[in-house]
């Protein structure tokens, strides 16, 4: 190795290792997302899935590529509306922003919103729920869409919040009848396929 390439490989070594152990620590963060995220199955008396469903759950192996940085944009004076759900009832949201993010060199566009309902909740008045679809829906993931939640906390001050799809997960309707979960509104149809976050059950769904 010629000395110039020697210098060149002790500069690029240090980066690349940092790189590597960035990518461990954030898929060992997403494990550990993971693992709250079953225990909440367990705990929840209302659960759909018992702690050994929890085993059949599946997932995207963690993809640092799918956490992106969004400019979020406030909407003002937003009407509440009637979002339908799988059940055939609705709930009264009212859009509270729209995000914006770039993937692939495209941008693309995602409407965020507020459930009236718990405005008046102590622990979930600052909710905010992202529900979505894209193209993956029927094939490896489920085809009724699946969810984000956020806090008004996680936009910063200057209007920018990260959307984490590593840590998309499915509406409980995905392993059985009886609950209202929310339709994505077509708004909220991505024209792309999110490859992160959890994948179809692989268990069979409860009627």
């Amino acid at each position: 190795m010629c000395r110039l390439s020697f210098f060149a490989a002790l500069l690029i070594a240090p980066v690349m290792l940092s790189a590597q152990q960035t990518d461990t620590t954030y898929a060992a963060e997403i494990a550990r997302h993971r693992e709250h995220y079953k225990q909440e199955f367990v705990s929840e008396s209302r659960s759909p899935l018992t702690e050994q469903d929890t085993a059949l759950l599946d997932f995207f192996s963690p993809d640092p590529s799918w956490r992106v940085s969004a400019r979020f944009e406030r909407t003002e004076d937003a009407m509440p509306f009637d979002m339908p759900t799988y059940s055939g009832r609705s709930a009264q949201y009212q859009q509270y922003g729209v995000l914006y993010f770039d993937k692939d060199g495209k941008t693309y566009s995602l409407q965020i919103y507020q459930n009236l309902r718990l405005l008046t909740s102590r622990k979930y008045y600052d909710y905010l729920f992202l529900p979505f679809k894209d193209i993956t829906n029927d094939e490896s993931t489920y085809g009724g869409g699946r969810y984000l939640d956020f806090k008004q906390g996680d936009i910063s001050a200057d209007n920018w919040m990260t959307i984490d799809f590593n840590k998309a997960y499915n509406p409980w309707c995905a392993y059985s009848d009886g609950y209202n979960c929310p339709i994505p509104p077509a708004s909220n149809h991505l024209e792309l396929p999110v490859n992160a976050g959890e994948k179809k059950y692989r268990g069979d769904k409860h009627h």
